[in-house]
Formats: structure tokens, C-alpha cells, sequence
């Protein structure tokens, strides 16, 4: 296990925070509170968290090239600029009610990569789609229990997924070209005490950093092997999601949940639903952006 501090740098009592994104040209960490319906903008050279609210739930941003930011809303993909109304870009699965959007991220084309899942974490009524840089939405896969982590090895021409009710990380033969993927296989599988997993980011050395649902850590992984390399806890019991920040992309900011916690669980991890940072001793790599 690595040694090291674990730093809660806002004590938001998220009931379900989510999808951190960093800014690496402004220095600020974009993250949701999914069921608070809110946006947060962590800027630590300031120590402030800037909330913007909304009507809809919203599980993640991107930024856009072109200014502003894209939002994964519950019924579909929004563009946001600030102090400004949402612009719907496309609606997504209106006629499934009882699913909404969960976890989104950009390839390094600007491809938006998102995906469903049921409001009742039950069920397999969740797919992956992809939106292209001219706003087309193609389904890639379906059959999805809770769609969420991403992350992409371009050299190895990989991309890397996970539905959190197979327990498992998967990855597919994936083309940077035209965003097709083949031969999806589970890499990883999390063992039965070990949580669910939830966001998924990967560092500049291919390994991936996988949040633990119900697991109160983070863990790096070897996806050629499927050897756990390290495991770091996190004061939170539901952990939900990790991205590389700081200005040499050295700290890993890590977001977690509250709202689903008995109160004897509360007392336990009374940090729960905090905005956590830890130096790992690795790097990460740039967040995309979307090319719309």
C-alpha cells in the first residue's frame, strides 16, 4: 500500500459526487454532485469551490475547444455556458424513463464517450454511446448495467470500460481513426470484498486507477496482467471516482458519496461525500476535449 496523505480539500457531503475533469490550462477540477444536481469548480490556488446549479441531474463535463463546456445530463448531452441557460446538443434514451446518463469522457479526437444506466442500479437497459465531432450519437454497445469508467491507451490503440455490475474492467481493440472498438474481454476483476467498481482514469505509465463503490479505496492496476499494483484508502466507504490534477498532473483528486450511508456507516467515515487529493508518485495525463 502506498504511504502518503490523504487530503480532503472540500468537505462537500456530497450525496453522490462524481466525474472529476481537470483543467489543466486554467488549474481548476470540475466535479458533480450528481444527485444535488450541481457542478463544482475546485480551484486550489484559491481554496474556493464555485457551485453552479441546475434542474436536471448532471454526472459530467467536458470542456469544449470551442469555449463553454459539455454536460452529461440525465436525458442527454447539454452544452453549458456560464450564467447561461443549457443548450440541449441531443436527447438520449427519452423513451427508457427509468434510465438516465452516468459517466462521460472525450478521446483524444474530441469524441464524446458516454453511457446509461438504470436509476434503480438494477437491470442491464444500459449502453455506451459515442457522439462525434458533428453531433451524431451512435449506441456502440448495449445490454449495460452501469455504464462508467473510461480511459483510452492510443499508443496501444485500447480502450478501457467499465459496467460496475460485472465487477470487472474490460477492454476493447479500439481505433482512433473512426472510434470503432472490437474483441471486448474483462482484463480485471475486482473479488467479492473488494467494492464495485466505479471511475476509472489511467497514468502517463498505461496502468489504471480504479474507484471502489463500497470499498473505501482507490486501486492501480496492471490491465496486461490484471495484477493489483497498489491500493490507497479513502476515508469514504463509497468511492466513486479519480482523475490526475496539479499543475505536473502528480496529484489524484478522488470523489466519493454520502448519501447512501446508514448513520452508524456516517459515523464511521464521517469525511464521506469530501473532494479527496493524494500524491501517488505517478503522473497522469491531460483530459480531452470535445471537438463540438
Amino acid at each position: 500500500m502506498l504511504s502518503g496523505t490523504m487530503e480532503c480539500v472540500v468537505a462537500a457531503k456530497a450525496a453522490l459526487g462524481e466525474g472529476p475533469y481537470w483543467d489543466h490550462r486554467n488549474g481548476r477540477l470540475y466535479w458533480m454532485d450528481v444527485d444535488s444536481n450541481e457542478l463544482h469548480l475546485y480551484d486550489p490556488g484559491k481554496g474556493t469551490d464555485v457551485i453552479h446549479s441546475f434542474e436536471r441531474k448532471v454526472s459530467a463535463v467536458v470542456l469544449a475547444e470551442r469555449g463553454g463546456w459539455i454536460l452529461t445530463m440525465e436525458d442527454g448531452i447539454y452544452r453549458y455556458m456560464e450564467h447561461q441557460p443549457v443548450e440541449l446538443l441531443a436527447a438520449v434514451e427519452t423513451g427508457i424513463p427509468g434510465n438516465r446518463l452516468n459517466d462521460a469522457k472525450c478521446d483524444s479526437r474530441g469524441r464524446l464517450w458516454f453511457g446509461s444506466m438504470n436509476r434503480r442500479f438494477a437491470g442491464r437497459d444500459g449502453s455506451l454511446y459515442v457522439m462525434e465531432s458533428a453531433g451524431e450519437v451512435r449506441q456502440v454497445l448495449s445490454g449495460i448495467g452501469i455504464s462508467n469508467g473510461l480511459a483510452w491507451n492510443d499508443s496501444l490503440g485500447l480502450m478501457y470500460y467499465i459496467d460496475t455490475l460485472t465487477k470487472g474492467i474490460d477492454v476493447m481493440n479500439y481505433s482512433l481513426a473512426d472510434g470503432s472498438v472490437s474483441g471486448r474481454r474483462t482484463v480485471i476483476r475486482l473479488a467479492e470484498d473488494e467494492g464495485w467498481p466505479d471511475g476509472m482514469t489511467i497514468d502517463s505509465e498505461g496502468m489504471l486507477w480504479v474507484a471502489h463503490w463500497r470499498g473505501g479505496c482507490i486501486s492501480r492496476w496492471n490491465p496486461h496482467t490484471g495484477e493489483q499494483m497498489e491500493k490507497i484508502e479513502v476515508p469514504a466507504h463509497y468511492v466513486t471516482s479519480c482523475t490526475f490534477g496539479g499543475e505536473n498532473l502528480d496529484e489524484l483528486y478522488i470523489t466519493t458519496a454520502c448519501g447512501y450511508m446508514s448513520a452508524e456507516e456516517l459515523e464511521r467515515w464521517p469525511q464521506a461525500g469530501g473532494l479527496f487529493r493524494f500524491k501517488p508518485g505517478v503522473r497522469g495525463r491531460e483530459a480531452n476535449r470535445a471537438a463540438f
